[in-house]
């Protein structure tokens, strides 16, 4: 062993083995001659020192993952008790042995874009629409009522293996904007108790009606409760996720409804062959005075066939809400809303639309076949006109 040095050279091996521990983040040790004899003067460690900045670091990543626990699947998974895999679409949605020759297919009822809470003051808008929590009920209810009697008392052998009842997001008026927190009738949270309510009914009915519901859903840019739309956990941060998943929990042992309640913002699923996406169309902006919405809706669309065509994920219908304006098409259908013409659409000198949804059937071979907007702010009190005439000036 090499002799241990003393006087300024002791003093000066010390200084420099100090800065060299300093420098690494280790501590110094309390007897420096056992340290020197551990060692033989070489800077080497009796045992190796704990990184305590990376303890720190790790320290905290713990506390924050302890924190985040309780995350969307902890909700879905522990608190509601739903099952952790996606169902698959049932059966008598894909088998055409379910659609009897004379069957007209199965229906699809588009709800969106109820905007649940909101008010709209008939007085600002000339008067051609009003809209608050009673007239939403009502709507909710006529909706229903309208759908069951144009697809039993309309259709020839009204015999259908179930029902669609697509829910496209915008469930809620929301308070993204200062405007609407001033304005809706009730804060958001009782806003999810009243329309749950009112959905668990509208579900109820279309079981008892057409004895089997399938139920996909996809969450809208009002019902957020983030200051700006998020791409990154877009649906946890929704309260029309926490709508579908309560209904999801409610129908959970009813053999009769299922569910569709994607992560993303867009549900993929197929009537017989015919596949549809559904997704809420907040991600299309843009449009004109002369085209409107058309123009960036079919650019979203071409977009979307785009990506979904590069990962194998192909449809033939795009479905989408947020527009307020119904357009029934062959490749894409854009609904319409409970809510109706308002204030924004009056002062954004939009064209009038009633409050609508979409309605229509697809055929196992066919396709898409009947297209039955269904009105939902009663009945007109126009008395009727002849079942067809012809313009005459002067008449």
């Amino acid at each position: 062993m090499t002799a241990r040095p003393t006087g300024q050279e002791w003093r000066n091996w010390k200084r420099g083995q100090m800065k060299r521990l300093d420098r690494a983040g280790k501590p110094r040790p309390d007897n420096w001659e056992a340290y020197w004899e551990a060692q033989n003067g070489r800077v080497l460690d009796p045992k190796p020192e704990p990184n305590f900045e990376q303890v720190r670091l790790l320290t905290i990543e713990i506390q924050r993952l302890k924190r985040e626990a309780v995350n969307h699947a902890v909700v879905r998974h522990e608190i509601l008790k739903l099952a952790r895999e996606i169902p698959p679409v049932p059966d008598w949605l894909t088998v055409q042995e379910s659609c009897t020759v004379k069957s007209p297919g199965v229906p699809t009822l588009f709800a969106s874009d109820w905007h649940w809470g909101e008010v709209v003051d008939g007085a600002q808008i000339g008067g051609v629409n009003s809209y608050c929590l009673t007239t939403a009920r009502e709507r909710a209810e006529r909706l229903i009522g309208s759908t069951v009697d144009l697809l039993k008392n309309h259709m020839v052998d009204p015999n259908y293996p179930g029902i669609v009842f697509a829910l496209g997001g915008d469930m809620f008026s929301g308070d993204i904007h200062e405007e609407l927190s001033r304005t809706n009738e009730m804060p958001v949270m009782p806003l999810v108790l009243d329309i749950w309510g009112v959905l668990t009914w509208c579900i109820e009915k279309l079981a008892d009606e057409f004895g089997r519901v399938f139920v996909p859903c996809v969450t809208g840019n009002h019902s957020r409760n983030t200051l700006k739309m998020t791409s990154k956990e877009r649906n946890h941060l929704s309260f029309d996720w926490l709508l579908y998943s309560l209904l999801e929990k409610q129908f959970e042992k009813d053999s009769r409804v299922s569910f569709l309640i994607p992560d993303g913002p867009d549900a993929l699923y197929r009537v017989y062959g015919h596949s549809y996406l559904l997704t809420h169309g907040d991600q299309f902006r843009g449009g004109d005075g002369m085209i409107g919405a058309l123009g960036p809706i079919i650019r979203g669309d071409h977009k979307k066939r785009s990506r979904n065509a590069q990962i194998g994920m192909e449809y033939d219908t795009l479905l989408l809400g947020h527009w307020h304006q119904l357009i029934q098409m062959q490749r894409l259908i854009v609904n319409g809303s409970l809510k109706g013409y308002d204030e924004y659409a009056h002062g954004g000198n939009f064209g009038f639309e009633r409050p609508k949804q979409a309605l229509w059937i697809t055929h196992p071979e066919h396709g898409i076949t009947f297209q039955m907007p269904v009105l939902v702010d009663g009945e007109r009190t126009e008395p009727a006109e002849a079942w067809v005439s012809v313009f005459e000036r002067g008449a």
